[in-house]
């Protein structure tokens, strides 16, 4: 029985770097739908980090840095009538190798795994179900 090559092109790619995956998920939020990305309020800053930093590990009682995928930090929808100063934007940290660790163990690709983060972080942040989430998923595709 012959062997078939299937390797394409992946013997000279490498794993997408901090800029890269920074770039494939601008691409996943963009294509989220419209009413969903206003959840965020205004001005999301999407993050991506290898790890989480130290003290998120320790915060949410971490047993390994792959345990965490992304991590929502801002404003929800009950605080936003509320006046804060000095406020930090709404913020969506990435992280990279636990959702490369995530991808090399499952059958998905790598834009729908950032994309299904997303929608899970602000989601839970906003007290979204999980079948509201899948909806949201099924219409960025």
């Amino acid at each position: 029985m012959a062997r078939v090559d299937q390797t394409g092109d992946w013997e000279s790619r490498y794993a997408p770097g901090l800029s890269e995956f920074e770039s494939l998920a601008l691409s996943a939020y963009a294509r989220l739908p419209e009413n969903f990305r206003t959840l965020t309020v205004s001005d999301l800053i999407i993050e991506v980090e290898d790890f989480p930093s130290d003290e998120i590990f320790e915060d949410m009682g971490l047993e390994t840095p792959f345990d965490l995928l992304g991590l929502f930090e801002g404003r929800g929808l009950s605080e936003r009538f509320t006046i804060e100063t000095g406020e930090m934007p709404n913020r969506i940290r990435l992280y990279r190798r636990p959702i490369l660790d995530y991808w090399a163990e499952n059958e998905e690709t790598l834009g729908d795994i950032i994309t299904h983060v997303l929608i899970h972080e602000i989601g839970h942040h906003f007290g979204l179900s999980d079948a509201d989430m899948e909806r949201i998923e099924a219409a960025a595709e």
